[in-house]
């Protein structure tokens, strides 16, 4: 029974570090597309 427990604590680290890194990939694609937004963040393309 101790086998199971142990898989299921790695599982929960596991998915809580997905969700971490998914969280973390959808704040900077967020503020990502905010930079679109402003035609100063252009000025370099001619």
């Amino acid at each position: 029974m101790t086998f199971f427990a142990s898989a299921i604590d790695t599982l929960k680290v596991l998915v809580t570090a997905l969700g971490a890194g998914l969280g973390v990939w959808g704040v900077i694609n967020l503020l990502e597309g905010y930079g679109n937004d402003n035609p100063g963040a252009n000025a370099h393309v001619r």
